[in-house]
């Protein structure tokens, strides 16, 4: 398993197992004529915090208190802040 500590921007291939700690607000947005979710989650583990974005049906899965398990993430950047999230390849199931 992974540690956030050592989380890199740009980078695949995370497992990383880590607890909710915050949702933030969910946004709506257009994208190729379709409408789709976007909410940000803070989730730490003994080593530090990150920001996990959650996308359209994630958003329902997950909530404030839960244990979670991110295979194949990855860990990308908005604004000079790294984000992790499952992304197109991974998986991100509740514990």
């Amino acid at each position: 398993m992974d540690k956030i500590k050592d989380l890199k921007s740009n980078q695949g291939k995370v497992n990383i197992e880590a607890e909710v700690i915050d949702i933030g607000n969910v946004r709506e947005f257009a994208k190729f004529g379709k409408v789709g979710r976007v909410a940000n989650a803070k989730i730490k583990d003994d080593s530090g915090e990150i920001t996990l974005t959650l996308w359209n049906e994630e958003i329902d899965k997950v909530k404030k208190g839960d244990k979670i398990r991110i295979t194949n993430g990855y860990v990308g950047e908005w604004q000079g802040t790294k984000q992790l999230s499952a992304g197109r390849y991974g998986q991100l199931e509740v514990m």
